[in-house]
């Protein structure tokens, strides 16, 4: 959470849900078959489980997930698995509470635990644990959210840290790598092995001698800029088809203009076809890189920030 706090939309800006749906189709017209709800903070919109059973009836759609930080997690999970939801992934960074306050500015940790126990009680599987390691933070516990997650039998995925917007402490120094996390995990475990990929998912998995599985996020020293499929839309209807873009494709407007579904879909076909998106190679280029953007241009253009586009 930056600490002076994040610019509120109007709602007259946000996509409503229909929008949303609407725009959903297009995208699995030309051939998207997974949809992830993230933010910023999903759960923080009224009654998201609305738009979560609208595109649940969406035979198109092969995965239906979402990402949330579990704090309001304990309310919302029988609802969400009700209205058809997937799997859920939560990301928390670390189990205690001096360390949780000091990232996210407030204190809550005992409501995300508690959230894992509601998506077992809602009957979700496949649940996934998003973990950023940062140096001087928290490596100290890649075992223990290692131990976590085996016990709430889901599967952690620990994410470099990453130089996006927002990030203005970011530095190269306190990117733990894939190779130091793959070595603390082994000293643990012993030798552990590689999973063979099925699909373009950003995570490099891995199995321990007992078969537990995990994943590695490695975007900041091996980016996967050439095999990404990713494409993001912000509630305000900018379709982003790279992390680091600073500009998107405005479908939100296009829409609310009355392009048809065919002149969207066009439009995301012409975009597609044509980009040349490798913001994490570019990044990496950089001989001394340090924060994306400054502050100063966060508050200048407070559509940059990844509470804007999405972790």
């Amino acid at each position: 959470m930056p600490a002076e706090g994040i610019p509120l939309l109007a709602k007259a800006d946000l996509l409503h849900f229909g929008e949303l749906a609407t725009i959903v189709d297009v995208f699995l017209s030309v051939g998207v078959e997974k949809v992830r709800l993230t933010g910023g903070e999903p759960l923080v919109r009224k009654e998201v489980w609305r738009l979560v059973e609208m595109l649940a009836g969406r035979s198109a759609i092969q995965d239906l997930a979402l990402t949330t930080n579990g704090l309001l997690l304990a309310q919302q999970a029988k609802d969400l698995f009700s209205a058809g939801l997937d799997r859920v992934t939560v990301s928390l960074d670390t189990l205690r509470e001096d360390r949780f306050q000091k990232l996210t500015r407030r204190a809550g940790l005992k409501k995300v635990l508690e959230g894992f126990d509601a998506l077992q009680a809602a009957g979700f599987s496949g649940t996934k644990l998003d973990t950023v390691v940062i140096r001087g933070f928290n490596e100290d516990e890649i075992l223990d959210m290692l131990h976590f997650a085996q016990e709430r039998n889901c599967e952690i995925r620990y994410i470099e840290y990453m130089d996006v917007a927002g990030a203005l402490q970011w530095s190269m120094r306190q990117v733990v790598s894939k190779l130091e996390i793959l070595q603390v995990i082994e000293e643990a475990y012993g030798k552990v092995e590689v999973v063979d990929k099925d699909d373009w998912a950003p995570a490099q998995r891995f199995r321990l001698p007992d078969g537990t599985v995990f994943g590695i996020i490695s975007s900041t020293t091996e980016p996967f800029c050439q095999t990404c499929d990713r494409a993001r839309l912000t509630s305000v209807g900018s379709w982003l088809s790279c992390l680091y873009a600073k500009e998107g494709v405005n479908l939100g407007h296009a829409l609310r203009e009355g392009a048809t579904h065919q002149e969207l879909a066009a439009k995301i076909q012409s975009t597609w076809s044509l980009r040349e998106d490798r913001g994490a190679e570019k990044r990496r280029a950089e001989w001394e890189r340090g924060p994306l953007y400054s502050a100063q241009e966060l508050i200048e253009t407070p559509s940059l920030g990844m509470s804007a586009r999405g972790g």
